[in-house]
């Protein structure tokens, strides 16, 4: 199990520098709104990540005025070998990857970083927008379920491409249409496989989702289904479907069939959340299906992702706010903004690591916290935004 012992930044968001300690099991960062909460989770995960959990134009990242935005997290993992990992991003150049120093192409690949999940009241577009949003969180799942399968995504997406872009050479008369069997089965053999992983995934999440969802609160029987957009069994059958619907294909140019189609609902009663749920229901499924993932990925690799939590408190009563906390108490790590300390149960237990959070600063609450892996606690100053 990796774990995350320091977070460092410079030039992100309103930050010009900030050095955070995190615990063991639950860190809580707390302040008022607008004290750059939400800033530093998003720092972490895209320290882990080399991506942004809140935008997709990653200049917002950079401090105003700052040429390049800068992530180092300090991380142990179970042999207890310290790594560092570091993303640099400057707008316009390629983001500078390094773990201990050394460059490499994705921090994903690399053992010394955690598995992290992340939930933001803002990030209901899983739940509400459009498929292929839901398609890549599930294979974002089945990757950390099974890392030696990643493959057979990146496979399907090669031989789609080469589909439609022979596809494009047919209709153009640069190829004949029988040129296009070879792809059909190439496509089916990875579809298959991508389909069954998938399969396999939800299959697992959705025994643990119904029970999670009821104790957060949701009303009526949750659900997770898995619509495959392909019932057939075997890769030569997916290979028919293709060949059947070539004429179609060609009429508009691209593969209109296949696993790049499905989708994944979250269902309560019967009825998809997406159109029939409010924001509070839809934000307890959002929570529930994370939760539910990390006690599956527990019982797969033996040890829970990093979770990070933005203003969860809010979206709770009392009663579910113990439940979740008891749920992050197995032996992993979380990270919790709240605007009030009171609304954490249990945040005042000495294995807690409680930051408190103003414009610009961030502190440890007192000098008695404990230490984390990473030394003994003290005070820990962030340079003041610009």
């Amino acid at each position: 199990m990796v774990r995350v012992e320091r977070l460092r930044v410079r030039d992100f968001r309103t930050y010009a520098a900030a050095d955070v300690p995190l615990g063991a099991g639950l860190t809580v960062l707390h302040g008022p709104n607008g004290a750059g909460k939400t800033n530093l989770l998003e720092a972490l995960y895209f320290g882990c990540t080399s991506r942004s959990c809140r935008t997709a134009n990653e200049r917002e990242v950079v401090r105003f005025d700052a040429p390049a935005a800068r992530v180092e997290v300090d991380t142990v993992d179970g042999e207890g070998d310290r790594h560092t990992l570091s993303v640099g991003f400057a707008p316009g150049e390629p983001k500078r990857l390094k773990v201990d120093g050394a460059p490499v192409e994705r921090l994903t690949d690399s053992p010394a970083r955690p598995l992290v999940s992340v939930f933001l009241p803002d990030r209901l577009e899983l739940i509400k927008g459009a498929p292929s949003l839901r398609r890549a969180h599930l294979d974002q799942v089945v990757s950390a379920l099974w890392p030696s399968r990643t493959a057979n995504r990146a496979q399907y997406s090669r031989a789609l491409a080469q589909r439609n872009a022979l596809l494009s050479r047919v209709r153009l008369g640069r190829a004949g249409e029988s040129s296009l069997d070879a792809w059909d089965a190439e496509l089916a053999r990875w579809g298959i496989a991508l389909r069954d992983d998938r399969a396999s995934a939800v299959e697992r999440v959705a025994a643990a989702f119904p029970a999670i969802a009821s104790e957060l609160g949701l009303n009526g029987t949750g659900e997770l289904r898995y619509r495959p957009r392909t019932r057939a069994t075997d890769a030569q059958e997916l290979a028919r479907e293709l060949a059947e619907r070539r004429a179609s294909d060609l009429d508009r140019g691209f593969t209109q069939h296949g696993p790049h189609r499905d989708d994944l609902q979250l269902v309560r009663d019967g009825r998809e959340l997406k159109a029939f749920g409010s924001q509070g229901e839809q934000r307890i499924a959002l929570l529930a299906l994370l939760l539910a993932e990390r006690a599956v990925l527990t019982e797969e690799r033996g040890a829970p992702p990093l979770m990070l939590l933005d203003d969860v408190m809010s979206e709770l009563d009392a009663d579910r706010r113990g439940f979740l906390i008891a749920r992050l108490d197995d032996g992993g790590q979380a990270l919790v903004t709240t605007t009030d300390l009171a609304h954490v149960p249990g945040g005042e237990r000495a294995d807690v690591v409680r930051l408190h959070v103003s414009p610009g600063e961030v502190a440890l609450d007192d000098a008695d916290a404990p230490p984390t892996a990473s030394g003994p606690a003290a005070f820990v100053p962030a340079a003041k935004a610009a």
